[in-house]
């Protein structure tokens, strides 16, 4: 069951260490949304930007005079200076509060799983005995597709040396943060273009051409004529990330479309949040331009896409 569970943890690694669909592979630092961000198609990446993406009940389960309140605790907990207003800064550390949160209780949640003796680390045969068991024995004889388990152990172990800094065979929390969010680290990012090389490579050149850069995002069913959104993908490819116009994305280029560090993209979300729901163009945002923009609201990232508690736990 481990193992299965493994195999769809690695048919969803693209979710988990890159996103979806037009904007499928690029990091948005610490998974700001899961979504497109793409107006025209709804705003859940907004939502899931201002409120969050965790826990209990979700704002679409609540009354309207239960969001109401649960938007107002959240609101007074962005607005630190308790001037009745929500800043632009305010509001960007808001949502970087919440991008940490969310790999702090990734992390957490995976740490007693690994610590199976309970000393505060983990070390490589604790995760590799844990997730993979006694196939180890069996060499995997039993196992339907024997080369992918094979494989996934080996692009497990060395992301896990790679995360391990100094080379003990152990992981501290830091390290192991590294192994499951390796984007956050400046010493994992090469390794994360190198994976991200691989799972689209297909014909294994060391580069990138277009059909499998729209195959990585895109199945045509029988008979389906190509989306528009697709095509733009086309569009970009040739435009945007194939800086040197050689037909393929390089090393380098994969880098820049997946990784683009000097973007803030929680800053860019706090300035477009505002821009959208700021009704008398202050620049500033008060509980009641938030109220009225509840429908957008409610599951954006502010509130962890619907799902944050508001409580003591959760402390900024």
């Amino acid at each position: 069951m481990l193992l299965k569970s493994l195999a769809s943890f690695y048919i969803l690694a693209a979710v988990a260490f890159a996103v979806p669909a037009q904007e499928k592979r690029i990091h948005h630092n610490a998974d700001l949304s899961d979504h497109i961000h793409n107006d025209a198609h709804g705003f859940q990446y907004d939502h899931e930007a201002f409120l969050g993406k965790v826990e209990a009940k979700t704002f679409d389960q609540l009354t309207p005079e239960e969001s109401k309140d649960k938007l107002a605790k959240i609101v007074d907990r962005i607005d630190t200076d308790k001037d009745g207003y929500v800043t632009h800064t305010e509001l960007h550390y808001w949502i970087k509060h919440r991008q940490r949160r969310h790999i702090e209780e990734n992390v957490n949640k995976h740490w007693n799983d690994y610590d199976k003796n309970q000393d505060g680390k983990i070390g490589w045969e604790e995760y590799k005995n844990t997730t993979y068991g006694y196939y180890l024995d069996e060499e995997f004889d039993d196992v339907e597709d024997k080369a992918t388990y094979k494989s996934m152990l080996t692009r497990d172990e060395r992301r896990f040396k790679t995360a391990d800094r100094d080379g003990d065979g152990i992981a501290t929390r830091e390290e192991f943060t590294a192994f499951l969010h390796p984007e956050e680290f400046d010493h994992m990012r090469d390794l994360v273009v190198q994976e991200t090389l691989e799972d689209i490579d297909k014909n294994r050149d060391g580069k990138i051409n277009i059909d499998e850069y729209i195959g990585d995002m895109y199945t045509p069913e029988n008979g389906e004529s190509e989306p528009d959104w697709v095509k733009t993908e086309r569009k970009h490819f040739s435009e945007f990330r194939d800086v040197n116009k050689d037909g393929y994305l390089d090393t380098g280029e994969v880098s820049h479309w997946i990784l683009p560090g000097e973007v803030d993209h929680a800053d860019n979300e706090a300035k477009h949040l505002i821009h959208e729901t700021d009704t008398d163009k202050d620049g500033c945002l008060t509980l009641s331009e938030l109220l009225d923009k509840m429908d957008y609201i409610k599951t954006s990232t502010i509130t962890d896409y619907g799902g944050m508690t508001v409580d003591g736990h959760d402390e900024l």
